[in-house]
């Protein structure tokens, strides 16, 4: 009889030690709970988000090189595509030509003006000349010296000098209208001709095609000897060292996440041995279902409810970026500490900046507003030649 009650003390004493255990590990994790648990929201379902820049030519044309391959990394400004520019460059000659003999011509307006000037002067002094003879004719004929004749002629050469000068005045008056409140730099004809040398060079410059940003060329698709077409997708370039997490977090594990709050990130890339640091920059508009191709139609009444998951834009730190590279679509798990929840559920301030900006396509215009300058340097002549 004593075994059995031994038997019985013993299996007492460890379903005693089995809730024990149970008891302490509730404990625990309640206090964990308390103390840490309850002011952290984690997902393993983020993955690295990154702008993809596509490369398209501006214009048309063959192409005959292509200096980036997948891999490569290419800098802001670097040429990735050259199309044949022959054509280009037939057409940017054309209107060069075309500007210097403007400018020249237009030299030609303004001189005429200086010779028409003299021409009015000429024709004054012609008049005046003429009027002085009649008088001396009037004078001449009280003592009958000249004859009546001669004082008619007189008085038609006044008319012809009269008219002479008034034709050479219509003249001047016609020719400033063409060059009235204008230098020859700023002549309507002149401003004309350099629009098309300005257009010229930009289809000369626009049969390079650079690189919009610094990064990483991906998806190239373009081959020597294709013909493309404006805006065809030659490849893309993903700048690797502005990229963020995109966290997909269940709508139930929203309600205490605000913007602004720290959120620590592991990427399955590196395990557990790089720890990237980083901020919630933002949410989502809607529900990754809200935005598929093809969204739920709850209201055919075939209504299953599914908990819905909301983007949440995590801001990593770029100096533990620049350490620990990371591509686009890598797996990640998420943890944002909510402590802090007095800052804004959405964000509703407007970028103090452009998001993304690039100066490539700018240097184009520069140039070619250089060589119409140049050109219209070489020809106008010195001044007052």
């Amino acid at each position: 009889m004593q075994q059995p009650v031994e038997g019985a003390s013993r299996r007492k004493r460890a379903l005693s030690a089995v809730l024990l255990l149970f008891l302490l590990a509730a404990i625990g994790w309640g206090a964990w709970w308390w103390l840490a648990g309850r002011w952290s929201e984690s997902t393993d379902n983020a993955y690295v988000g990154g702008y993809v820049v596509q490369v398209t030519p501006q214009a048309a044309g063959t192409v005959i090189a292509v200096r980036a391959d997948d891999t490569d990394f290419v800098q802001e400004g670097a040429e990735l595509v050259r199309l044949d520019r022959a054509d280009a460059q037939v057409a940017l000659e054309q209107a060069e030509a075309q500007l210097a003999r403007t400018v020249r011509q237009v030299r030609g307006l303004y001189a005429s003006d200086a010779q028409l000037i003299a021409t009015v002067a000429q024709r004054e002094a012609d008049l005046a000349r003429a009027e002085q003879d009649l008088v001396r004719r009037e004078q001449a004929a009280a003592s009958g010296a000249v004859s009546r004749e001669e004082i008619a002629h007189a008085r038609d050469s006044i008319a012809a000098a009269r008219a002479a000068l008034a034709a050479a005045r219509e003249q001047l008056r016609a020719s400033r209208a063409l060059t009235d409140g204008t230098t020859v730099a700023g002549h309507p004809d002149v401003r004309a001709a350099a629009a098309k040398v300005h257009e010229a060079y930009i289809s000369f410059a626009r049969t390079s095609v650079p690189a919009p940003v610094s990064g990483f060329v991906a998806k190239r698709s373009v081959q020597v000897g294709q013909r493309v077409s404006a805006g065809t997708a030659l490849m893309a370039i993903v700048p690797l060292d502005r990229v963020w997490v995109d966290a997909n977090y269940k709508e139930s594990q929203l309600a205490d996440v605000r913007v602004g709050q720290p959120a620590s990130v592991l990427a399955d890339l590196y395990g557990g041995k790089v720890e990237y640091h980083g901020k919630v920059s933002g949410f989502g508009a809607g529900t990754g279902a809200a935005f598929a191709l093809l969204p739920p139609q709850n209201a055919t009444g075939n209504w299953i409810k599914v908990v819905q998951r909301v983007p949440v834009r995590i801001a990593l730190d770029a100096k533990e970026l620049a350490q620990h590279p990371l591509q686009i679509g890598l797996s990640l798990r998420v943890d944002i500490d909510t402590h802090d929840r007095g800052g804004p559920r959405l964000r509703t301030d407007e970028p103090a900046q452009a998001v993304q900006a690039t100066a490539v396509f700018e240097a184009p215009e520069k140039q070619a507003a250089e060589t119409v300058a140049r050109i219209i340097r070489e020809n106008a002549g010195k001044p007052g030649s």
